[in-house]
């Protein structure tokens, strides 16, 4: 047997042995795989609150979170909620936190075009007059609004006749103000000086009306 010859006969002893080492390493594999398991799905996590009632269409948790829903005032909002579905307690106390600094400011700053658009006239009256008051005493008005302390929904009505919708809401803001007279004296606040300001204001609206805007049209301390 020639040299050549058994060189390839070692060759293919190291092959054939490579070749056992690498199935028993690799294994075999025959047909398809069998697909990954899937696990199997966790069960639904615990709420924070439970909503059983609310779910079962007895309790608005819209109305809930603002007032009881079986006093006079939780039932009179859910009525304005038939009339006008578009209609939230949760976005009217929104609007009626911004309504509230608008209103605040354009009085200070004597802007009568904006309370007329917001107050009624039994409300923008008064309003006016003490702004034409401070302007023929030749006083100026600078001021600042720092912000809303508290917004809290206080009473609700409706009037089933006239679809009209009154709300009731207690505002606590705080806000700088400096009046001075026509030579530049200050007559009262002080500059930088925080004062708090209290209030309760009566929104009215028709809840059938196209008309979104609620007007101002009563106020209180």
């Amino acid at each position: 047997m020639g040299s050549q010859m058994i060189q390839i006969i070692i060759l293919a002893g190291i092959a054939l042995f490579l070749i056992f080492r690498l199935r028993s390493v690799l294994g075999t594999r025959e047909g398809f795989e069998k697909p990954a398991e899937t696990p199997a799905p966790l069960p639904p996590r615990p709420r924070d609150r439970p909503f059983d009632v609310i779910e079962g269409g007895t309790v608005d948790p819209d109305i809930a979170d603002f007032a009881d829903p079986e006093s006079p005032t939780g039932k009179a909002l859910a009525d304005m909620k038939r009339i006008d579905r578009n209609f939230t307690v949760a976005d009217f106390q929104h609007g009626a936190r911004a309504a509230y600094e608008m209103i605040v400011m354009a009085y200070e700053n004597g802007d009568l075009d904006t309370l007329r658009t917001h107050l009624s006239p039994e409300v923008y009256d008064p309003f006016a007059a003490a702004i034409e008051a401070r302007r023929a005493k030749g006083y100026t008005v600078d001021a600042s609004f720092a912000g809303v302390r508290e917004v809290k929904l206080v009473d609700a009505r409706f009037d089933p006749a006239t679809n009209e919708g009154d709300i009731t809401m207690r505002f606590v803001g705080e806000l700088t103000s400096v009046v001075r007279d026509a030579e530049g004296r200050i007559v009262e606040g002080a500059p930088g000086e925080l004062k708090q300001q209290k209030d309760v204001w009566t929104f009215t609206r028709n809840m059938a009306s196209d008309n979104p805007n609620w007007q101002l049209t009563g106020t209180g301390g």
